[in-house]
């Protein structure tokens, strides 16, 4: 491949969040190999991750972050890193 890191990075950020999710999304999916995962194991992980998640939130244990605040500190971590 005769592209650098930095250029993908760069290519990937110039595109429409749209695209750029999509992208992402099949990155990610490239890193699993959950074709050999039956589905029902798979739906017992994610019911045991919320139980976990609610439980934690009920207690009042789970840190709450606003969702557009957060996104604004990943847009600046994300711009300070493009130079």
């Amino acid at each position: 491949m005769g592209l650098d890191k930095a250029e993908i990075e760069r290519g990937l950020l110039s595109l429409a969040p749209a695209d750029r999710a999509i992208i992402i999304e099949r990155g990610l999916l490239s890193l699993e190999d959950i074709d050999d995962v039956p589905q029902a194991e798979i739906d017992e992980a994610w019911r045991i991750e919320i139980e976990r998640r609610v439980d934690e939130y009920v207690n009042g244990d789970a840190q709450l972050v606003d969702a557009d605040e957060r996104f604004a500190q990943r847009r600046a971590r994300l711009a300070a890193r493009v130079v």
